[in-house]
Formats: C-alpha cells, sequence, structure tokens
C-alpha cells in the first residue's frame, strides 16, 4: 500500500461514485439545485433591498432639523357671570420657525460627518386654476444646495429644474389632477391669505403617487413670503457621510442645538422591520435548502455505505486504517458539494441573466440592479463543501467501525 494515503483515497473515492453513475448523478443535481437557489435567492434580495434603500434615501433628506412643536394652548375668554368659554389656539406657522438658523446652519456645515445642508420653509397651502383647487405642500429651497439633499434635477421628467421668483415645479400627479403643463400657470394661496401667481417650469416624479400629488417647490424667498416666515425657515434637512449611522448623528446634533432631529431610520421604522421580517424568511427557506441538501447526500453516503460493506472489509483486511476509510467516505461528501456547488453556481447565474432580461421597468431600464458578486460564488462553493462533509461524517464514521470480517461475509 502507498505511504502517501492521499492519491489512495481519492481514487478509491472517485471509484465508488463513478461505480454509482446515476446515483452520483441525482444528488450533485440535487446539490446544484440547492446552491442555485440559494445563491438566486441571495443576489436578488441584495439587490432589491439595495434598490429599495436607494429609492428611499434619494427621496429624502438623511436628517430633518426642526424646533421643538409648540403644544395647542387652550385660551379663556370671558362671559357672563361665572361662565368662561374656551377655545383651542394652535401654534402659527411663525412660532415653527428655527430660532437663529443660520447659526444652526454654519455649526452643522462644520460637522465632517456632514455632506449637505439646505434651508426649508414648508406649510400648507391650495394650488387653484379656475375653479379647481387642491390642497398641498408648499416647499421652499434654495434649488442647487436642495439639490444635494435630494437629487431633484434627476427626477424631472419635464421642463427643468428651477425655482425662481416667477417659477415653480410640481408633480406628476398634480399636474394631472390641476389638468395643467409646463408654461401653465397656478396661484397658490394660504390661511393667512398670501397669494402668489407662478409659471410651471419642471413637472418631478419622486415614485411616490403621494409625493407627486403633494410637493410643490418653489423659490426660499416666495415660501417666506407666502408662509408668513420673511427671513426665517421651518426645518434645516441634510445630508450624512453613512446614511446608516444618521440616528447617532440626529442625537448628537439634537443635544448640540436644541432641535428636533428626525433621521430617515426613524421615519422608516416599519420600512426597516418589513427589510428585517423579509431577510429573517430569506435564511430561513436558505437554512431549510441547505438541510434538505445535506440530508440528500448523507442519505446517498449510508446507502453506499451498506451497498460497499463487502469492498469495505477487503480494503480493511488489506491494511486499510479506519481513518482511510472514514476519508474515503470524507472526501465523497466534499467532492459532492463542491461539484454541486459549481453547477449550481452556473445554474443561479443563468437564472439571474435572464432575471435581468425580463424584469423590467415599462421604460425598459431594469428593475432594479442584481450585482452577481464574485463573494455569492466563492461562500456558497465553501459552505457546500462542508455541507458534504458534514453530512458524509455520520457514515463515515459507520462505514470506518465496520468489523472487517463480518463486512466481507454480508
Amino acid at each position: 500500500m502507498k505511504s502517501n494515503w492521499l492519491p489512495f483515497e481519492w481514487i478509491v473515492a472517485t471509484r465508488f461514485l463513478r461505480e454509482g453513475r446515476m446515483q452520483s448523478l441525482f444528488i450533485i443535481l440535487g446539490v446544484a439545485i440547492g446552491v442555485g437557489v440559494i445563491v438566486f435567492m441571495s443576489a436578488l434580495l441584495v439587490g432589491m433591498q439595495g434598490n429599495l434603500f436607494r429609492r428611499v434615501l434619494s427621496s429624502q433628506p438623511h436628517i430633518t432639523l426642526e424646533r421643538p412643536k409648540q403644544q395647542a394652548t387652550p385660551v379663556l375668554k370671558a362671559g357672563s357671570g361665572e361662565q368662561m368659554a374656551s377655545t383651542i389656539q394652535k401654534p402659527s406657522q411663525r412660532m415653527n420657525m428655527i430660532d437663529q438658523w443660520q447659526k444652526v446652519r454654519d455649526q452643522v456645515q462644520r460637522r465632517a460627518d456632514i455632506v449637505a445642508v439646505s434651508p426649508t420653509a414648508t406649510g400648507p397651502a391650495l394650488v387653484i386654476r379656475g375653479s379647481a383647487n387642491q390642497a398641498v405642500s408648499l416647499i421652499g429651497i434654495v434649488p442647487e444646495q436642495y439639490n444635494k439633499i435630494i437629487p431633484l434635477s434627476e427626477k424631472i421628467v419635464g421642463g427643468a429644474f428651477r425655482a425662481t421668483n416667477t417659477d415653480m415645479m410640481i408633480g406628476t400627479q398634480l399636474a394631472e389632477d390641476m389638468g395643467v403643463g409646463l408654461g401653465d400657470k397656478l396661484r397658490i394661496t394660504t390661511a393667512s391669505g398670501a397669494s402668489v401667481t407662478l409659471n410651471i417650469a419642471g413637472i418631478f416624479d419622486l415614485g411616490s403617487r403621494g409625493a407627486n400629488q403633494r410637493n410643490v417647490y418653489v423659490l426660499l424667498s416666495t415660501a417666506q413670503n407666502v408662509l408668513g416666515m420673511v427671513g426665517g425657515v421651518s426645518s434645516i434637512d441634510l445630508t450624512v457621510l453613512d446614511p446608516y449611522v444618521a440616528e447617532d448623528i440626529a442625537q448628537s446634533i439634537s443635544n448640540s442645538t436644541g432641535l428636533n432631529a428626525l433621521s430617515w431610520i426613524v421615519t422608516n421604522s416599519q420600512f426597516f422591520l418589513a427589510m428585517r421580517a423579509q431577510t429573517y424568511s430569506s435564511l430561513l427557506i436558505r437554512l431549510f435548502v441547505g438541510l434538505s441538501v445535506a440530508a440528500g447526500i448523507a442519505s446517498v453516503l449510508v446507502v453506499s455505505v451498506v451497498q460497499r460493506q463487502k469492498e469495505i472489509g477487503i480494503l480493511r483486511a488489506m491494511g486499510g486504517s479506519r481513518g482511510q476509510v472514514m476519508r474515503v467516505f470524507l472526501i465523497q461528501g466534499a467532492l459532492v458539494g463542491l461539484l454541486g456547488s459549481v453547477i449550481g453556481s452556473l445554474l443561479a447565474m443563468g437564472l439571474l441573466s435572464a432575471w435581468k432580461l425580463v424584469a423590467k421597468n415599462p421604460d425598459g431600464t431594469p428593475m432594479f440592479v442584481i450585482d452577481m458578486d464574485i463573494g455569492f460564488f466563492i461562500w456558497s462553493a465553501v459552505l457546500a463543501m462542508l455541507a458534504g462533509l458534514l453530512a458524509a461524517a455520520t457514515p463515515a464514521i459507520r462505514a470506518s467501525r465496520l468489523d472487517p470480517v463480518v463486512a466481507i461475509r454480508g
């Protein structure tokens, strides 16, 4: 017997696999399908979640600074005798303004973890054209600064990204509801009675029907005048270097400025819960697929041990050690896992390529980007080999413990 044990075990392991060609083929195909499903689902989930995160982050600030909310207070009015009447006095628009907002803006701009800062003046308004009217959220912006917070210029589907003393931008849904288009005029009025008439310079699509129906963007100074916030702002929007630590940054800024700092993580808590639930569901599915693959390998090797008792007995009688017999079956398990992972990875690549061709938006662009990271395939190969080794452990131990005499006699 050769002193080098490796060729011996490999020769015997590959011979056993070749002799049971159909059995080996089916178990390798089973592993390939399992690995293909795992890789396909992993790549699809990562691509879908990445696309959702990008859409969420591109449609709202990472952090919004606001003045702490003022509570509505009861106001007592004198009545006859001891009768008193009370009404609820709501905070005025001016009471929602940030005190010394320029100082706050300069303070947060000096932070290394802040990428962009944009003051905004936001409030309720009514857009009117003829007999048609609709309630909207009037948002006053400095276009160049706000575009670094939300890339609104990339979401313009008609006209130009322009907000001036005479121009404004509205959403696709509002344009449809009001029956207006580029170059048409809309009158904007507020509860205080202030109003302004502006041209529609641009029409945007934020990917949300509600936002496209509700948001109206005008120049900051225009919104300040109409909303009664001359020289003031209602919020300061921020973009941070790392969006995933936005909540920590928000808490730090809130502590240093005394303002409410609302991060996108808090405002989208339900979104995060849904993503987490989706991830856990996917992990469970992949776990059960992996377990079924391992069970398939184990069952085939257990049958192989039973079928090859005489061969195992002869190997032992010729001087083969328990360790050598055990390694024969471990190598079989590893080879099945490796071959299955290679075929499964190729299958997953084909499925992902087909998905890219089929899953498209109405305009022909991909529904979302799927990154076929080589890491997926490497990890799948490693995990499949480990699954094969673990699955082969029990039959390998059983084979190594067979008594040569009993095995040969059958």
